[in-house]
């Protein structure tokens, strides 16, 4: 797969700060790629550099086969930019908005209608008439401004916390209308707050930390890094909870959380591991109210590369109460929960 996006030793400064640090990057042609990363990572940086908006101090990057410091002018005309906060006209109609854009981009009137309603109806808004986008729903208008930024049918798209605001409605109709970009071939880069979004649409995520990329892969490779499944283990009584510590081969740390009744613990052999907690704790007479087997979840992926230690609020599956069993003296990972930040 050719690569469309290519950055290789990307610096940027602001100040005394560096918001890119050495950042490498690739995103093949026709691919979803999701762009995760905690407070100030650099994300958004990166996103108006390889849009043209930024230059970088160092480093190399392409975008269409570009350079975006000397081929700016081509690189634009190549690439679409859903930014954080709508660009639209509350007073005018999804339709008039788009005829807008096209106009600005030299399209003509004539083609700029045709190019308007096929995008009204491709992002299911060709029954809204002529109402006002300002009595548009949070989803409607956030499909508007995506359809927004395809006027020219650009190959590459930018989309920066796309569904930032939106309620679940909203942000799965914008996720329904980024697969059928990606399905019909547009390259897609996707900064996100959510981890839950790039889990559902990215075929590789790139998580950044200090300006640079900390780990890349697949959703289910970068969960693989955590350790794989873990068993989840919550008994009736939480005085049993040492007892099933000692008594189960776990054979890593053991996780447990008394205000929860929950015992937590990385396995290998998801059925087999399963069925021996099962068979242990009956024959210990020991209840429990739950038992099941797991894969790490893009958040604890997320907390686990960054190693975000400045929070305090329990991340998901790492309870905030939790002590380690077998090794009392280690360090607790941090519990930041993943997801709210201020883009660099």
């Amino acid at each position: 797969m050719t690569d469309v996006i290519v950055i290789e030793g990307a610096r940027k400064r602001f100040g005394d700060k560096p918001a890119l640090d050495g950042l490498d990057l690739a995103v093949g042609r026709g691919a979803v790629h999701g762009v995760l990363g905690p407070n100030g990572a650099g994300k958004t940086t990166a996103v108006r550099i390889m849009a043209t908006l930024l230059r970088h101090d160092e480093g190399v990057v392409r975008v269409a086969g570009y350079d975006v410091r000397k081929d700016s002018a081509e690189v634009r005309r190549r690439i679409g930019l859903l930014g954080q906060h709508a660009a639209l006209d509350e007073h005018l109609g999804g339709r008039q908005n788009l005829e807008m854009f096209g106009r600005l981009y030299h399209l003509g009137a004539r083609r700029a209608g045709r190019r308007a309603d096929e995008l009204l109806e491709r992002f299911g808004l060709a029954d809204t008439g002529s109402k006002a986008v300002k009595q548009f729903s949070g989803g409607m208008r956030r499909r508007l401004d995506l359809a927004a930024s395809l006027i020219i049918e650009p190959e590459v798209l930018f989309l920066d916390e796309p569904t930032t605001g939106l309620d679940p409605r909203g942000r799965n109709e914008v996720w329904s209308a980024v697969r059928s970009l990606a399905g019909g071939g547009t390259t897609v880069l996707l900064t996100t707050q959510y981890l839950e979004e790039a889990d559902q649409l990215a075929d590789r995520i790139s998580v950044i930390d200090k300006g640079r990329v900390v780990a890349d892969g697949t959703s289910d490779e970068l969960k693989a890094k955590t350790g794989g499944d873990r068993i989840d283990i919550v008994l009736r009584d939480a005085e049993d909870l040492d007892v099933v510590a000692a008594l189960l081969p776990f054979d890593r740390t053991v996780t447990l959380d008394r205000d929860r009744r929950l015992l937590s613990a990385p396995v290998t052999g998801r059925m087999a591991a399963l069925t021996e907690t099962v068979r242990a704790l009956e024959a210990a007479g020991i209840e429990a109210e739950d038992i099941a087997v797991r894969r790490p979840t893009l958040d604890e992926v997320f907390l686990h590369l960054t190693d975000d230690s400045a929070g305090t609020a329990p991340g998901p599956g790492k309870p905030g109460n939790s002590e380690n069993s077998r090794n009392p003296g280690a360090p607790e990972e941090s519990t930041e929960a993943a997801g709210k930040e201020v883009s660099a």
